[in-house]
């Protein structure tokens, strides 16, 4: 098994939750309370990696972090480095790539919450930054945490983004998807099903977490979802 890839899996699948979690609560609780006429455009484009083909994304991506591009030359100049082949273009794929994953689930936990409940805590004097930090993220914890679970799966998971952004080098850019597909063409077939059958537990365990965390969801707001 190539613990080099898996672990480089895990550290990318780790920094792209963090940062999912840190840009997508603001972004699922404008989603979810937002009246704006044009909210259904920024939902579609958060929407679009779900059914967008991942070496389509990749291969924009690809564009927009190149050396002769804005960001690309930002970068350069910054530090030195170029985005595409590198883990920082990785983790900045991996970000957009997962990125409805985290804030879909957060928005629908963040609408099932009883708007009483904030408007009561308004009526207390809260403000809304404090608000949202002790009465509407506590209650909506369930759908956060299967908005980390999802993205933390699904970058462990990538394979076409991963290897359109930041190609196949060993202890940099390898994930261990792009791992079991080397060894494919390889012909080591006993490997890549060693690998293969360590993500298949892998996915089913977020799979049985992620179920679990929305049944208790669903006990906390019965009346919001119709139960």
């Amino acid at each position: 098994m190539d613990w080099q890839a898996i672990g480089l899996s895990v550290r990318l699948a780790v920094s792209t939750t963090l940062i999912l979690l840190a840009v997508g609560l603001p972004l699922a609780y404008w989603t979810a309370f937002s009246h704006r006429r044009w909210k259904f455009v920024v939902e579609a484009v958060v929407a679009l990696p779900l059914v967008l083909p991942p070496t389509v994304l990749g291969f924009y991506l690809l564009l927009a972090m190149g050396p002769r591009s804005p960001l690309g030359a930002l970068y350069t100049r910054l530090t030195g480095g170029t985005l595409p082949f590198s883990f920082q273009g990785l983790l900045l794929a991996s970000v957009l790539y997962s990125l409805p994953f985290t804030v879909q689930p957060v928005s629908a936990a963040f609408a099932a919450v009883d708007p009483k409940l904030l408007e009561a805590s308004w009526c207390l004097g809260v403000s809304r930054i404090a608000t949202f930090r002790r009465v509407l993220v506590p209650l909506a914890l369930p759908g956060i945490a299967t908005g980390a679970i999802l993205s933390f799966a699904h970058t462990m998971g990538e394979f076409g983004v991963v290897l359109m952004v930041g190609g196949n080098i060993a202890g940099l850019t390898r994930t261990v998807s792009i791992s079991i597909y080397d060894q494919v063409q390889a012909l080591d077939y006993s490997a890549a099903a060693e690998t293969s059958l360590f993500l298949l537990c892998f996915s089913f365990t977020v799979l049985v977490l992620t179920y679990s965390l929305q049944r208790r969801m669903w006990s906390i707001w019965p009346g919001r979802y119709g139960v």
